[in-house]
């Protein structure tokens, strides 16, 4: 939503793209850092560095290959003046009726979606067919496969099933790093693609799906066989 604006096409497409890949959400970031904290301070500068790496290569190739002029970055600066409570409350309540009339019907529509296709086990059936690639390529253990799965639907009930299998145990430090670096990059949830696709339009939308989702698999699948390969100890 904040990518309006900006002002050519070409530039609102990239910043979603970016926004997409490498940002993840408030509730997710929450649970990323209180898992890396428990490694160690190397595995926070691993995933940090491993996402900067990914969202600035991914931005300047993008930029290079999209067709379009660049727009000058010149900003007029409006005057400052103090706030007045009345006009700041206003905007308040006026950003709060659009965000409920925007928003949440997407947040609903993905519910729903994601609930039909638990009810028609589809996504059991997913999360099966996705444990080979998870467990020969990532080196996860097969039970993450739901986990980002269940990222799909919402990022931090992703990153929280990982919280929970770290928590059991079922993680090494290693696999927390690779697991962190994967559901960061990870496919937006669905309430986001279906905002991509209300400000752009579908083929943007799984354009994007179609970069990332492949994306972020190959960068784990990097990131653990570097860690295996150097023997890098994380705790």
């Amino acid at each position: 939503l904040t990518t309006r604006v900006l002002e050519s096409r070409r530039e609102r497409i990239l910043a979603t793209l970016l926004l997409a890949l490498a940002i993840p959400c408030s509730a997710q970031l929450g649970v990323v850092m209180g898992m890396l904290a428990g490694v160690s301070f190397t595995a926070a500068l691993i995933w940090g560095g491993m996402v900067l790496l990914v969202l600035f290569a991914v931005g300047w190739l993008a930029a290079r290959l999209m067709p379009g002029e660049r727009t000058p970055l010149v900003v007029e600066l409006p005057p400052l003046r103090w706030p007045l409570l009345s006009n700041v409350l206003m905007k308040t309540l006026a950003r709060l009726e659009w965000y409920v009339k925007e928003v949440i019907p997407l947040f609903l529509l993905g519910a729903l979606l994601m609930f039909a296709l638990d009810k028609l086990h589809i996504l059991q059936a997913l999360a099966r067919a996705g444990e080979p690639l998870v467990q020969g390529w990532l080196g996860l253990p097969p039970q993450t496969s739901a986990a980002f799965l269940m990222g799909f639907l919402r990022r931090d009930f992703g990153a929280t099933g990982l919280y929970v299998m770290n928590a059991q145990g079922m993680l090494s430090p290693e696999q927390v790093v690779v697991a962190m670096v994967t559901i960061t990059l990870f496919v937006p949830c669905i309430a986001s693609v279906l905002m991509i696709a209300r400000e752009r339009n579908w083929r943007t939308a799984l354009g994007i799906l179609t970069l990332v989702f492949p994306l972020a698999l190959l960068v784990g699948g990097l990131l653990h066989r570097a860690l295996v390969f150097f023997n890098w100890g994380l705790t």
